[in-house]
């Protein structure tokens, strides 16, 4: 069994039918690639519990989140993965701050010190009481990294994390999340359609065609 994230799924879509199998080592940052429809995003949902395939494993550490052969499927919070959305889906009825606390596993009186840290860590501790309709694109991606990374997730999964930033706010963001991502012993799935976030924050990419990991390397 792995020591990182291994991920196997059988899954009808639209216009084909995931069938992938793949596996992240501990630290390691896997770019998965390809057209819109292809089956990127499902196969982060999949491992973060939020779709269900038709057949599949995945697991994490030695730890089995699923198992669709043995019954076995953990929720999402027994998964602990930190999962950054395209569209960052923050909670418009709550400011910076308690978007970030939401996620944390610690006792209330010490939520709003934990998420205040994590916001000055992604520098936008400035923006923590301000509602995410306020904020930047670039504010609101980093406000999202730091509740991704509020439940000290075991594997992060980011779905096109900086596809929403214009490009001069891009290319600071794309430096910023390499060096956060460097000094992070987890497996890393990053969903994207830009070559260049994959060559800059990636170790390797799969490229996924019609369901199927058409070239790894």
């Amino acid at each position: 069994m792995s020591d990182g994230l291994a991920l196997e799924a059988a899954l009808p879509l639209r216009d084909c039918t995931l069938e992938v199998s793949l596996e992240i080592a501990p630290g390691e940052r896997l770019a998965l690639m390809g057209r819109s429809g292809a089956g990127k995003t499902s196969l982060l949902r999949i491992a973060a519990g939020l779709l269900d395939p038709r057949s599949g494993r995945v697991s994490l550490g030695g730890e089995t989140w699923l198992d669709t052969a043995a019954g076995i499927d953990l929720p999402p919070e027994r998964r602990r993965c930190g999962l950054l959305f395209q569209e960052y889906a923050l909670f418009p009825c709550m400011n910076a701050w308690r978007n970030v606390a939401y996620s944390l596993r610690r006792p209330r009186g010490e939520r709003r010190r934990r998420a205040l840290e994590l916001l000055g860590r992604f520098g936008v501790g400035h923006v923590a009481e301000a509602a995410p309709a306020a904020l930047s694109g670039g504010e609101r991606q980093r406000v999202a990294l730091a509740r991704a990374l509020a439940a000290e997730p075991r594997a992060l999964l980011l779905d096109e994390p900086l596809a929403a930033l214009d490009p001069a706010t891009r290319s600071s963001a794309r430096r910023e999340l390499d060096a956060l991502l460097a000094a992070m012993e987890i497996p890393v799935a990053i969903v994207t359609h830009s070559p260049e976030d994959a060559a800059r924050l990636a170790d390797r990419t799969a490229v996924i065609e019609r369901g199927r990991v058409a070239a790894p390397g």
